[in-house]
């Protein structure tokens, strides 16, 4: 390990440079690109809520490493890495593990007895550590962290005339309001009975995913509703620009074709805005997202975790 690399709290003050630190650290261009609102989503909570810590490695005075952890939403026995950079130079030079091991002492003060490093819905970045950041797996492994679970994303590629992500939806609404089924853009009156549908539809982190979806440019929700009764939406921009999600239908109305219409819609807006090809995050039924909108699996993710010696 570098003995010169001492741990400190951030604050919000000190985002922008830990977005320029993202931008250089971030290997995969997509996730580069995009540092700002990436960082935005998982600092998004840590000004209110101080079970979200945000730590910097520093060598003398510079940056050289970033580490944002958090508690469950879910299971306040759960601590999370959200995310973890290095500066490129300075890799394998004991940065990394310095930062993990000093949040998982923090976590481990507000009451975690286990860390994942996985994505902490509904303010994440990624479902696990992407295939590809081979630097960030080894590390994990050498730290006893073990794989329990493996996760994907799915690409639509909006960059192209006749994609199938944007196929038009017009002959579908026609249908669906034959039926008594509105499709629209949601506007913000629309979040409470949004949320109620999808607390009890669905349960999990959804309500506060689909509430990260209002109120800002790069983001938007269509939804569909039938004598007043929610019957699915569509969500987009909630963690980052080109991320898609969540979605769902109810029970009843699924195999109805409302699913595809709402995600056609908000992939069309994403285009509209000048996004080539949509993330869909964590993805669970491929066949939909494969026949609705073409998409592929393209992005893999391996989860760990590691239960933490609480004893001393």
């Amino acid at each position: 390990m570098d003995a010169g690399i001492r741990i400190a709290e951030l604050t919000l003050e000190q985002a922008p440079e830990v977005v320029e630190l993202c931008h250089r650290a971030l290997d995969l261009p997509e996730d580069a690109a995009e540092a700002g609102p990436l960082v935005e989503t998982l600092w998004r909570r840590a000004t209110a809520d101080r079970t979200v810590r945000v730590f910097g490695g520093y060598r003398e005075d510079e940056l050289v490493g970033v580490l944002i952890g958090s508690l469950s939403a879910a299971d306040g026995r759960i601590g999370h890495v959200d995310l973890l950079a290095v500066e490129p130079r300075l890799r394998r030079r004991g940065v990394g593990r310095a930062l993990l091991g000093h949040v998982e002492r923090a976590l481990a003060d507000l009451g975690a007895a286990e860390v994942l490093l996985a994505g902490n819905p509904p303010n994440y970045a990624w479902p696990g550590i992407d295939v590809r950041y081979t630097p960030a797996v080894c590390l994990a492994l050498a730290l006893g962290y073990r794989q329990d679970r493996t996760a994907w994303n799915m690409t639509a590629d909006l960059s192209y005339d006749g994609s199938p992500a944007l196929r038009s939806t017009e002959a579908a609404e026609s249908r669906l309001a034959g039926q008594g089924v509105t499709v629209r853009r949601a506007e913000p009156a629309d979040l409470p009975a949004l949320a109620a549908f999808a607390r009890t539809t669905f349960g999990g982190t959804w309500e506060a995913e689909l509430a990260g979806s209002f109120g800002r440019p790069d983001a938007g929700c269509h939804l569909a509703v039938r004598d007043g009764e929610v019957l699915g939406f569509a969500a987009y921009g909630s963690s980052r620009p080109s991320w898609f999600g969540p979605m769902g239908t109810a029970p009843a109305a699924e195999g109805s074709g409302i699913g595809g219409v709402l995600l056609r819609r908000c992939l069309r807006d994403q285009w509209a805005a000048g996004i080539a090809a949509a993330q869909i995050g964590w993805v669970g039924p491929v066949p939909f997202y494969s026949g609705s909108a073409g998409a592929r699996i393209e992005r893999v993710f391996f989860l760990y975790r590691r239960t933490l010696d609480t004893s001393n």
